[in-house]
């Protein structure tokens, strides 16, 4: 049982959750040291002690009693923060304030708790799109840079830029990571390369889909189904899978590039090479050479016929080490010969095995070619490849290999417009059962997941997201129908990734106690604290106006990807009462669907309108108790929001409850009042009558707390008023520490905002 005459020890064990706490009652009045070794306490990691909201240093914790009525505070700080000889509170409150690490530029990082001040803040919000200025104090916009089609000049983005649609390889660039479902044009995994079967030639290309696994839904060439051309093979590799259809570690020698063969023995004839095959620290354990007779092999006789003609030549290889120095004589690989009579062009392609290890190569012309004008008897040597031992694929990724054979319907052209319709595989996690097998998945929580745990993002264990939030997300996200479907092929950091991928669901990551966190921006009715008179600092309330201006939006222009055309489309919404004059131009990355972009264009519009007052207040320690986005309740006499105060009796059989401020009762109208908890959270709204004075509340229900009137507990906070007057609500932007104070800033709440996008 505790009572008035008891201490009260408070152990903060974890400083980012006010929640997470030990509460001890004292009786005896024990000095601070001698209650510890009772409890045999023993701190495994720094500890601030408290008397009272004043430090207690280590040598006075043996003298300092812990008496009727005190309060004393334990709380557990990180490893590596604070000291320089800092005011210890002010430590802990630099320590425990919610740090909103947002992706979108300086500006708005700033109006989530960066800015020194409520106007640099409101200024930060406002961002001007095309002309027209438009806000959005709790949620960013739209960023308009990223990702950007055209980040890198030198290979901007195949998917987002329609004139670099196709295939090639980016060196150097960010290997894709693709989120829900989306058309893409597959870089090169590596430099493709032909061979010669029958003087039919064929094209050789893989292609990296990206990281992770995929379900296909479409495979094209250009606009064509891939199953319309015959002459195309195709293998799609899962990550840790082989290419079965062809070897993928092909190199080239550069300086081969159709010198004609000429007999030694013949003017102006001599041996072709040596070329290295293979760069050094590589080794092939296959040789192919391409010859080419353009002009075919024939004699035109006196009759108007094609007489045969044969061709001969030699290839030869030789050792080298990774210097080009020669480590072996000159292997003899073969002495071909072919004979044709045709004046279409002939091309083949010869393999040659050898011996694990870097070679250079040599062909010569064994036969004196015929010089006559009747005469196709023309050899050049095409190209020479190495095919180099054991290829391997990067186990993390998707790959799609193709073999394709030139005919008139697969032009060189169109042979690098191979596309796909992907849609990403994903875990999924339930609270139940927790990570499934990777499944088809278009949700924004499981890619946020994703991008949070995976070891191209910022490879975080579970412990360290917000999996609980991300699942009820989840439930809403697929309710409403909003998606994210996404490519990143573009340099980017992962928590502007992050911010991108919760921006399609119209939410903020951010960072508190080490945890990533979600929030999105929804109706809530609960406020978590309840700030008043009694714990507001005098003087510190402060109200901003945005006021609207000739450059105020009217409407809103949000584009988005078409999912019919893969390009990019727009749709302009606006509110009732819009003239549609100034719209604002926004790119919702990531959106696919036209009533998604409407949506969440709808809902920017209302939050231009209807959230433009900001507030800003000092308090104490109750400062942490609310989290970025959370729901609070201000109740100020300045502004006329309700009257507050503290509760000074309460008789709990006649429902009579005596305040320290007078209620201003009016006629006929419906009064409520709201009682703060313990913890800082707030009773629902009870309906109240006037009693015997103005200061007397005779409740119609009995409340859920018990009321505290003095002594050992701090008195309930009460807020009183007309209807839902008794308080104003508002969204949490920012908590910061302001020396022994904390410093709230939020935006005033209207339920306007939240119904927009259902009209």
């Amino acid at each position: 049982m505790s009572s008035s005459n008891d201490g009260v020890v408070v152990w903060l064990r974890n400083p980012f959750d006010p929640h997470e706490r030990d509460v001890h009652h004292v009786q005896g009045n024990p000095t601070i040291s001698q209650w510890m070794n009772q409890e045999q306490i023993v701190f495994e990691q720094p500890t601030l002690v408290l008397k009272n909201g004043k430090p207690v240093l280590m040598a006075e914790r043996c003298v300092t009693l812990i008496e009727a009525g005190d309060v004393i505070a334990l709380v557990s700080l990180p490893q590596g923060g604070g000291g320089g000889g800092k005011n210890p509170l002010q430590t802990v409150l630099m320590i425990a304030v919610l740090v909103v690490a947002n992706a979108y530029g300086a500006e708005l990082a700033a109006s989530f708790g960066y800015s020194g001040a409520v106007a640099t803040s409101v200024a930060s919000t406002a961002i001007a799109v095309t002309g027209s200025i438009i806000v959005n104090a709790l949620v960013p916009l739209p960023n308009q840079s990223l990702p950007n089609a055209t980040a890198s000049s030198s290979s901007p983005s195949p998917t987002y830029s329609l004139q670099a649609r196709g295939n090639y390889g980016r060196l150097s660039q960010p290997i894709p990571v693709v989120y829900g479902q989306h058309l893409i044009y597959p870089d090169l995994a590596a430099m493709p390369y032909t061979e010669y079967v029958d003087n039919e030639e064929y094209l050789h290309q893989l292609h990296v889909i990206g990281i992770g696994h995929f379900q296909f839904e479409e495979l094209s060439i250009d606009d064509s189904p891939i199953s319309s051309f015959e002459e195309v093979q195709a293998q799609v590799i899962e990550p840790g899978g082989q290419n079965t259809l062809f070897n993928n570690d092909v190199v080239t020698a550069a300086e081969v590039t159709g010198q004609e063969l000429i007999a030694v023995a013949d003017t102006g004839g001599s041996i072709i090479g040596p070329f290295a095959l293979n760069p050094a620290g590589t080794q092939v354990n296959q040789i192919g050479i391409d010859v080419v007779m353009m002009r075919g092999l024939y004699y035109a006789t006196d009759g108007g016929t094609l007489d045969s003609r044969t061709v001969q030549w030699r290839v030869e290889a030789r050792a080298i080490n990774d210097d080009g120095d020669a480590t072996s004589g000159w292997l003899h690989l073969a002495d071909e010969s072919y004979s044709a009579a045709t004046n279409t062009a002939q091309r083949r392609t010869y393999k040659y095995g050898v011996g694990a290890g870097r070679y250079e190569v040599r062909v010569q012309r064994l036969d004196t070619k015929d010089a006559s004008t009747r005469a196709g008897h023309e050899l050049r040597w095409g190209q020479a490849k190495g095919y180099l031992v054991n290829p391997t694929l990067p186990p993390d990724l998707t790959l799609l290999a193709l073999r394709m054979r030139a005919t008139d319907n697969l032009s060189q052209r169109s042979s690098r417009l191979v596309n796909c319709l992907v849609t990403r595989k994903l875990p999924v996690w339930s609270k139940t059962t927790g990570w499934s097998s990777p499944q088809a998945t278009r949700s924004i929580a499981w890619a946020f997941a994703d991008a949070a745990r995976s070891s191209y993002g910022a490879g975080l264990p579970d412990a360290k997201i917000d999996l609980n939030a991300l699942g009820r997300l989840d439930g809403v996200w697929s309710a409403r129908g909003d998606t994210f479907n996404g490519v990143f092929d573009q340099n980017l950091t992962v928590w502007d990734a992050m911010g991108q991928i919760a921006r399609a669901g119209r939410a903020v990551p951010f960072l508190q106690g080490g945890i990533v966190r979600i929030v999105r921006d929804e109706p809530k009715t609960i406020p978590v604290a309840l700030f008043s008179t009694r714990n507001i600092v005098r003087s510190s309330l402060k109200i901003q106006y945005v006021m609207p201006g000739d450059a105020t939006a009217d409407a809103v222009t949000v584009e988005y990807f078409n999912p019919k055309s893969w390009k990019p489309d727009e749709v302009t919404v606006a509110l009732a009462g819009s003239a549609l004059s100034k719209p604002a131009r926004l790119k919702l990355f990531g959106c696919t669907d036209k009533f998604q972009a409407m949506r969440e264009g709808k809902y920017i519009a209302a939050a231009n309108r209807y959230r433009r007052r900001i507030i800003t207040f000092r308090t104490e320690l109750e400062g942490l108790i609310p989290a970025y986005g959370d729901l609070v309740a201000i109740s100020h006499d300045m502004p006329n929001w309700g009257v507050s105060g503290e509760a000074l009796s309460w008789d709990g059989a006649s429902k009579v409850l005596v305040c320290s401020e007078r209620l201003p009762w009016q006629t006929g109208a419906n009064h409520y009042i709201a009682l703060r908890r313990v913890d800082g959270s707030v009773t629902d709204p009870i309906g109240v009558m006037r009693g015997a004075t103005e200061r007397h509340a005779v409740l119609q229900q009995a409340p859920s707390i018990a009321i505290q009137t003095g002594g050992g507990e701090e008195r309930t906070h009460f807020a009183f008023g007309v209807g839902q007057t008794w308080a104003q609500m508002a969204r949490v932007m920012s908590v910061k520490p302001r020396a022994d104070l904390v410093e709230v800033t939020c935006v005033a709440e209207s339920a306007a905002v939240h119904t927009a996008d259902q009209t």
